[in-house]
């Protein structure tokens, strides 16, 4: 972890240079939580597919297979990408209770094809899975970038080639990619007593011409407009719709379906692909709210349907 005081690290803890007071809930919050009516979810059927991957696109290609939850397959000239992986029956420490999973992820690790580059945006359990994490490694023994402080816990797995990055940090995978670790607004734990101790963010990916934006886990902040400002727009926007309900205690951590849309607008997006929902119950609205809502939410804006899309779990697009 950096000694280095910044505008989100204040010497102990990091935090959110976007919020005034920094996400901190409190016993009380969560007793009210539980008080809020919960909307209906339910085992998702699906046809877990025996994709078929290119394993060598050509140059200025694009391939984006959308796996479930925060994770999908990136494929670019020359790499491989996954983010956030989590293939478990739960997002928690312990296999027997914590938030299960309702929806199969979209195809097997087994159907793969050679992972290069592994994108960790943060640590909580949705986004970073040792289960899975420990099989990508003993498989493919890829690279993996995670925020500050997360670097020990995903050494520990087993991996051999870890790198630790701050906001705005670039890394260069080959002459032809370029990732750079980018700002969020969120939060980060795995125990009682190790909050905001590592580092959140986004990934912003260039190749060539070719620009996607995966933006992990968070709410919606002057973030979006200033990676825009920094390095572009993105062609491709991968944007959490999902966990926005209640609002009083979710809004500072998760973009609603309404604010994905802003965010997508920041952005600048050619065109942006939903997340973050469907899968894992982590909040209050019923599991096919945030599809409902975003439908709403473009049409409200004046957006056409395929500038802000879905994609099905285990589906695959050539952009």
């Amino acid at each position: 972890m950096t000694n280095e005081i910044s505008n989100h690290f204040n010497g102990k803890k990091y935090i959110n240079p976007t919020l005034k007071e920094q996400f901190s809930p409190k016993f009380s919050d969560f007793r009210k939580m539980r008080k809020v009516k919960r909307g209906e979810w339910y085992k998702r059927e699906l046809e877990v597919l025996d994709v078929s991957f290119d394993n060598a696109l050509k140059q200025n290609e694009l391939a984006i297979t959308f796996i479930g939850h925060a994770t999908f397959l990136i494929q670019m000239y020359g790499v491989n990408i996954l983010t956030d992986p989590v293939w478990s029956k739960r997002a928690s420490p312990l296999s027997w209770i914590g938030p299960k999973r309702y929806t199969e992820a979209g195809i097997y690790v087994e159907n793969l094809p050679h992972i290069d580059l592994i994108l960790l945006s943060h640590n909580h359990y949705d986004h970073l899975d040792k289960k899975t994490l420990k099989k990508l490694n003993k498989k493919f023994s890829p690279k993996v970038l995670v925020p500050m402080g997360d670097k020990k816990l995903v050494k520990s797995l087993g991996f051999k080639n870890v790198q630790e990055m701050d906001w705005w940090d670039s890394v260069s995978f080959d002459k032809n990619t370029q990732i750079i670790f980018t700002p969020q607004q969120h939060s980060s734990a795995r125990g009682l007593f190790d909050r905001d101790k590592s580092l959140w963010g986004s990934f912003y990916l260039r190749q060539g011409e070719r620009s996607v934006y995966f933006g992990g886990d968070g709410g919606y902040s002057a973030h979006f407009a200033e990676i825009k400002n920094r390095l572009s727009s993105p062609e491709i926007a991968l944007i959490g719709i999902g966990a926005y309900k209640p609002n009083f205690f979710m809004k500072p951590i998760h973009t609603s379906p309404e604010e994905a849309v802003l965010a997508h607008q920041d952005l600048g997006a050619k065109q942006s692909v939903a997340m973050h929902f469907g899968t894992f119950r982590l909040s209050a609205e019923a599991i096919f709210e945030p599809i409902k809502d975003l439908e709403k939410s473009i049409k409200k804006y004046g957006l056409k349907a395929h500038d802000f899309i879905i994609m099905s779990e285990g589906e695959k697009r050539f952009f």
